[in-house]
């Protein structure tokens, strides 16, 4: 554990904004975040926990503690009958994780692949893609509260998950940091493949019996065709949530645009692709400097190189200006601006 001063956070999130942290540390363990806590010199600094820095837009330097959770280690802590319980340290990267577990012949994941961060993002966001969601296979967390000093357990229930929501996105904000989580995987799986171009992808792969490896293999062919790597370009993945509207909204929106798409959300309300009503506007592989939309994917916002965190920020205004005037939909940011 080494604390350092007036520290490059560029390539430690995938924006890659080129932005420093007053103060940078990173822990393995819950003795070392504790250490670094009770450091004099970063004593009332803002604080800011660093996981994979794939949600994150960073507009300016932080002028405070950035800590990089690298908590590590995979293993069972538990098997009944239908399901196997794996914790996972919250720095573990994600899609390892999948990787992991679908070696096990594991599932609940697997549509999951892929997808950008660490394991301690995964409830946070409740991530979801291509069908599933983080909460759908989730049993508890422990979470270490900055303030009171103590490690307390989380279950689903005490997460309030929604679309892309918990509890340490709004009610418990900068309060925990999430240590490990634990997931209840299905001994025998529930293949879902309805969603999205899943079962094209199958079809092209020309899969003759369905496994979970081969969703996770056909979702990784899908995100790497359709999605920049961020090692490459810089970006957070989808910069918008999918909005939710009624379905008399949905209804009055067809009379002038008849194709436009949907899913739904409950009985009473469908969601509508963010992706869809952003191409709509004609942004899908606009460029403004080095701040763009992504040409394959108009929900993806990118860096190619040298924007500001206000460049992809601006940008987003104006799309959200553009879709509001078009559709009177609201979109609202999945990436946290900084």
């Amino acid at each position: 554990m080494q604390l350092s001063k007036d520290f490059s956070l560029k390539q430690y999130h995938t924006f890659h904004i080129d932005v420093s942290a007053k103060y940078f540390a990173a822990f393995q363990s819950l003795h070392e975040l504790q250490h670094i806590l009770e450091l004099p010199e970063i004593k009332n600094e803002p604080l800011l926990i660093l996981g994979g820095g794939s949600n994150l837009l960073f507009t300016k330097n932080f002028n405070g503690l950035v800590l990089k959770n690298e908590m590590d280690g995979m293993g069972t802590v538990h098997e009944d009958e239908r399901h196997v319980y794996v914790k996972a340290g919250a720095g573990v990267n994600w899609h390892r994780f999948v990787l992991h577990c679908i070696h096990r012949n594991l599932a609940g994941i697997e549509n999951l692949s892929l997808i950008p961060g660490n394991v301690g993002a995964s409830p946070m966001q409740n991530i979801g893609a291509y069908g599933a969601e983080i909460k759908d296979v989730f049993h508890s967390l422990e979470a270490y509260h900055l303030y009171e000093k103590k490690t307390c357990t989380f279950t689903s229930n005490d997460c309030e998950f929604g679309y892309r929501e918990s509890v340490f996105k709004r009610k418990y904000k900068n309060q925990f940091v999430i240590l490990n989580v634990t997931f209840a995987l299905n001994k025998v799986p529930h293949y879902n493949i309805s969603y999205g171009a899943i079962e094209e992808e199958l079809k092209k792969m020309k899969v003759r019996q369905l496994s979970i490896k081969a969703i996770s293999d056909a979702v990784i062919n899908i995100r790497t065709s359709r999605l920049p790597d961020p090692n490459v370009i810089g970006n957070a993945g989808s910069f918008f949530k999918n909005p939710q509207v009624s379905n008399s909204k949905l209804e009055a929106l067809r009379t002038g645009f008849p194709d436009i798409p949907s899913f739904k959300a409950d009985d009473a309300q469908v969601k509508i692709p963010a992706g869809w009503l952003i191409e709509q506007c004609g942004w899908r592989g606009f460029r403004r400097g080095d701040a763009g939309c992504y040409d394959k994917q108009a929900l993806v916002l990118v860096n190619y190189g040298n924007a500001t965190g206000h460049d992809i920020l601006r940008l987003s205004d104006n799309i959200f200006e553009s879709v509001f005037r078009k559709f009177d939909i609201k979109l609202e940011r999945e990436v946290n601006v900084i």
